[in-house]
């Protein structure tokens, strides 16, 4: 039997590299924005093959310059997912505007991209068609025409598997929307060969401790328009631009920079990122092959458009009469961590109050935060702890 106390929920996935990167920067004096921001993103420019990379101090940060850039603003309308963490509906908030939620797709949990082309039409069109669309609490305070209002399309790609994007493409060209990539859970997953974060006007990728690299915290935003890379560096910096003078500040910015620390660390893990990649590769293959004919364990869907995978998180799906609560609490007894994932944004209490949601509003999207469970999960995790994992896991849903 192996030891379970260190079965951890995620761990960062950390070698001497990462360590002395990190103290080589002590060393010096330089520990705001400075040659190893530089270094970094560079490096990830050529990861992603895009133009322009601007590092931030987390994908929030980055999401949120996003909406700026795309000149979303107060009373503005974004579509966007309510299976997602938080940050991808509050980006919207901070600006004032309104997030108009679609439901998924049941097998990826993606934004269902059929939803999104009526939602663009309804609001389009204004009138009945646009209210069918708004959040409850605006539903009958929007008499006069909305299209105009609506100013992008906010898509997620969940647990590493890109949004289905051509569709999406397609309705944003034809309503003249800008497209942010919410890619913060998806750095190397290819969508029809074609890298996720690639696609849209602008995308986001974080690096929180647990995501496939980190720098404990930080993000990145990747954009081919200069003009925004441009506004990107200055609203991260307290608005500054380039040609500002010390202490001179064109327009209302923010303190979004990432230090050198975690630049460095970035840096020495991007350098190692399909290393990093096929570790988690590994772990999810040994996860699917042992949950493999589990009957009331479904296993992550991946589909055909999915080209590569960036593992993540392992999230199962449990089916009746499997209670999840009960499987986490016979787990937790076995010293194995699980979580639910995601809890529905609508249903967030603050999303409640202030846009008047209500359970059933998306039924596909609250089904799968229903029955959805991730496992521990990383590049670090041995076979053994696999097994482990798996054959309690079996075991507390056996019929």
């Amino acid at each position: 039997m192996i030891a379970t106390d260190n079965i951890a929920m995620s761990s960062p996935d950390l070698t001497d590299a990462e360590i002395a990167a990190v103290l080589g920067v002590l060393q010096t004096p330089v520990l705001s924005i400075g040659p190893k921001n530089q270094a970094f993103e560079h490096a990830f420019r050529s990861y992603t093959g895009t133009q322009h990379a601007t590092s931030v101090n987390s994908g929030t940060s980055g999401l949120h310059l996003c909406m700026i850039a795309a000149g979303v603003e107060e009373g503005d309308i974004v579509i966007t997912t309510p299976f997602s963490f938080i940050a991808s509906a509050n980006c919207i908030l901070y600006e004032r505007a309104t997030p108009v939620f679609v439901d998924v797709d049941p097998a990826t949990g993606n934004i269902n991209p059929a939803l999104v082309a009526e939602a663009a039409e309804g609001l389009s069109r204004g009138g009945a068609a646009a209210r069918r669309w708004l959040p409850p609490a605006l539903r009958y305070h929007s008499d006069g025409p909305i299209g105009p209002r609506l100013k992008a399309i906010l898509p997620v790609h969940a647990f590493g598997q890109p949004a289905d994007m051509d569709p999406i493409l397609t309705v944003a060209r034809r309503h003249g929307l800008s497209v942010i990539e919410d890619a913060c859970e998806a750095i190397g997953a290819e969508y029809k060969g074609h890298r996720a974060g690639t696609l849209g006007d602008a995308a986001v990728f974080a690096f929180y401790p647990n995501k496939q690299m980190t720098t404990g915290e930080g993000g990145m935003i990747v954009t081919n328009h200069e003009h925004w890379n441009d506004l990107f560096r200055s609203l991260r910096n307290q608005g500054r631009d380039v040609f500002d003078a010390w202490l001179n500040h064109t327009r209302l910015g923010y303190n979004y920079r990432l230090d050198e620390l975690s630049a460095a660390l970035g840096l020495t893990q991007i350098q190692r990122i399909e290393e990093l990649l096929a570790r988690r590769d590994q772990v999810a293959a040994w996860y699917n092959e042992r949950l493999a004919g589990a009957e009331l364990i479904e296993r992550p869907a991946i589909v055909p458009s999915t080209t590569r995978m960036s593992w993540f998180v392992y999230v199962v799906r449990l089916n009746a009469p499997a209670d999840r609560n009960e499987v986490m609490r016979q787990l937790s007894e076995a010293g194995i961590p699980s979580r639910p994932y995601f809890t529905p944004i609508h249903l967030q209490p603050i999303y409640l109050q202030r846009l008047g949601y209500q359970p059933g509003d998306f039924p596909v999207t609250e089904r799968l935060g229903d029955v959805s469970l991730a496992l521990p999960f990383s590049g670090v995790m041995t076979e053994d702890q696999v097994d482990y994992v798996c054959h309690h896991l079996r075991a507390c849903t056996a019929i």
